[in-house]
């Protein structure tokens, strides 16, 4: 009987649980060179990548703090309006600190830069970006990508954490709707 059956028979698989775990571990690791002895914070962008985040941590071998920042530019549809609001801000000061923004997917570029600039203002030691997925065919401005797990096609993807109008974030793979 295939997992949470009811939730997922509209779902084509597109990257399964087996792949997901395996590059979250590589891009942990590479995390884990990178940040030998610094202060890190790694801040996830709610609500998509509250799942990659939880698994990332965990594949990191170093003392890190998590922080929180909700921000949208989609509402229930399937394309970003361009229009970005903050809806949940850090709980701390991030001065001084190594910060890398975790994203569940960047497509357009829009919020990203939103929210390097606003970070820009809170004087960081150093700012970078790990998102799980990045659809280059959406790219409107371009922003550093420094971990990237996979590039993907011009879909509409949902699962682990990515959702549809608030549905499919506990879908452990990445998927896309059927018609």
């Amino acid at each position: 009987m295939p997992l949470l059956p009811t939730l997922t028979r509209d779902l084509d698989t597109l990257i399964d649980e087996a792949r997901l775990r395996a590059r979250v571990a590589e891009l942990g690791a590479k995390i884990t060179r990178d940040y030998q002895g610094k202060p890190l914070v790694l801040v996830s962008v709610l609500k998509g990548s509250f799942v990659f985040l939880a698994d990332l941590a965990r594949t990191i071998d170093l003392p890190l703090a998590i922080d929180f920042l909700g921000l949208s530019s989609y509402g229930d549809d399937t394309e970003s309006s361009g229009v970005v609001r903050i809806t949940s801000d850090l709980s701390k000061p991030v001065e001084g600190k190594h910060v890398v923004v975790v994203e569940d997917i960047i497509d357009t570029g829009l919020t990203m830069q939103f929210l390097l600039a606003n970070l820009a203002t809170r004087g960081p030691a150093s700012v970078r970006i790990c998102s799980l997925l990045h659809k280059p065919a959406r790219t409107q401005v371009n922003v550093p990508l420094d971990y990237v797990g996979f590039t993907i096609e011009d879909r509409f993807v949902v699962g682990y954490g990515l959702d549809h109008a608030e549905r499919y974030r506990n879908v452990p793979f990445i998927a896309v709707v059927r018609g």
